[in-house]
């Protein structure tokens, strides 16, 4: 059983909706408005874990929470695998991959 506090949750403020919204970042497409921060994360983790039930009770597959993932440090150049683990969690959040993250950053 995936634990929801292993998790990626962010808070952030929402100019278009007025509101804070919560996010996860293993599961993109989930999200909570909510008047403050502690709403806001208090209704994204009620999300994650009934998307969670749902997924259990249709044999899908639950993603692993990024804070569990292994990373070798080794991507054709070696970093220290805290680096490997940052610049993974960036590239998630920002829906990219993670060579077109350092290219980026090697490129600026």
């Amino acid at each position: 059983m995936k634990k929801i506090d292993h998790y990626t949750y962010r808070v952030t403020w929402s100019p278009d909706d007025n509101e804070h919204v919560g996010l996860c970042v293993e599961f993109p497409s989930l999200s909570w408005l909510a008047k403050t921060p502690e709403a806001a994360l208090k209704g994204i983790r009620q999300v994650v874990a009934g998307a969670i039930a749902d997924m259990k009770r249709s044999g899908e597959e639950i993603p692993q929470p990024l804070s569990e993932r292994t990373y070798s440090g080794e991507f054709r150049v070696r970093i220290p695998s805290d680096v490997h683990r940052s610049l993974a969690l960036r590239a998630a959040e920002q829906g990219i991959s993670l060579n077109r993250i350092v290219s980026a950053k090697l490129a600026g």
